[in-house]
């Protein structure tokens, strides 16, 4: 028993070493934005603590949770030997190390998060509004041959069924698959390969994509476009439908909480507004260019998802279509410039893969 934890241990401690790099990163960004804030007299909105509660119960309890009872769940389907075999594999001093070191990872997302949303929250307060609304809606129409995108997509699928489905799939589904994602790489053995590299594109689509090109190129997207240019006709329509949606987590319900938090000057979980570019885009292709690196099918699969989450951004009046293209463009390009050099860096002892090609062996 005393030996089991003793490896326990000393796998936790080694996992924490090679984490460092992140929660230095963090922990810089952290006292950077915090600094930030302070110049521009924005200290007193930062969303720390709207983060400390929904990020522990789900990181720290709820999907630690899923893990343990799906382990408890294939072993329970296992019979004689194999039974034994999946119990030692899925409760491994390594696998349980994994869990630990991966949620105080998670832990440190949840700063990060904090951090996030306080500096975004500051860009407009800082600009004295969006600046570059019109801009984008007009590159969006030079880009479509003189038409909008919205009028576009409405005008093959506007349909208020349809329009249910996109909200949840983007409101709901895409933080469970992005989240998920993120929990299970930095939690599970079989994921070492491509764990360092993973984490390091997830914060720069953060904080290069959102707060950084953000702060850049400031939009509020065209949901927001009549607030901000005083022009309400020109996505009056979008508007006009997806306000008919009576659904609970709606586009309309959470864009007029935004807009609230906006015009108080009130921290909170999701705050700040910025279009340009994309997160919800970016992050999803980041996912699908991991995925594509371990199954070409899985990866054709993930892109085909990517392009439902471009077009529902701007079906639901979050994006311009140019965000996501941006998005696109520039995560694939950090992803394969980067590659390279954090395949050097992975741990050699794990078999070359993505998750599920090496968990037999590494779970």
């Amino acid at each position: 028993m005393y030996s089991c934890l003793e490896t326990f241990r000393s796998e936790v401690l080694s996992r924490l070493r090679l984490d460092a790099w992140f929660y230095a990163t963090v922990l810089a960004y952290t006292a950077f934005g915090l600094v930030y804030l302070q110049g521009f007299g924005q200290l007193e909105g930062t969303s720390h603590s709207a983060y400390v509660g929904p990020g522990l119960w789900t990181f720290a309890f709820f999907m630690p949770t899923v893990v343990v009872l799906f382990d408890l769940v294939r072993v329970v389907h296992r019979f004689d030997r194999r039974r034994r075999l999946a119990f030692r594999r899925s409760f491994s001093s390594r696998r349980l190390a994994g869990l630990v070191a991966g949620m105080a990872v998670m832990v440190g997302i949840t700063l990060f998060q904090g951090t996030f949303t306080s500096i975004k929250i500051s860009f407009a307060n800082i600009h004295g509004g969006f600046p570059w609304d019109l801009f984008m809606a007009d590159a969006d129409r030079l880009l479509h041959f003189g038409n909008e995108p919205w009028q576009l997509l409405y005008g093959l699928a506007q349909n208020p069924a349809l329009l249910t489905f996109i909200e949840i799939n983007y409101n709901v589904f895409w933080h469970l698959i992005c989240f998920g994602a993120l929990f299970f790489v930095v939690t599970s053995p079989s994921a070492d390969r491509v764990r360092m590299h993973y984490l390091a594109m997830f914060l720069f689509v953060w904080i290069v994509c959102g707060n950084i090109l953000a702060n850049m190129f400031l939009s509020a997207g065209p949901v927001y476009y009549g607030h901000v240019t005083g022009d309400h006709a020109r996505f009056g329509g979008q508007l006009a439908f997806l306000a008919t949606s009576d659904a609970v987590n709606s586009a309309a319900r959470i864009q007029n909480y935004l807009w609230v938090l906006y015009e108080r000057g009130q921290p909170g979980i999701g705050g700040g507004i910025s279009a340009f570019p994309s997160v919800h885009v970016a992050l999803i292709t980041m996912n699908a260019l991991f995925l594509a690196s371990y199954s070409q099918r899985l990866g054709v699969a993930a892109f085909v998802y990517v392009g439902f989450v471009l077009m529902s951004s701007v079906y639901l009046g979050w994006h311009y279509a140019v965000d996501g293209y941006v998005s696109i463009i520039l995560v694939a390009l950090a992803y394969h410039l980067s590659r390279r050099a954090f395949a050097r860096s992975a741990p050699g002892a794990i078999a070359v893969g993505m998750p599920g090609r090496t968990a037999a062996a590494a779970a």
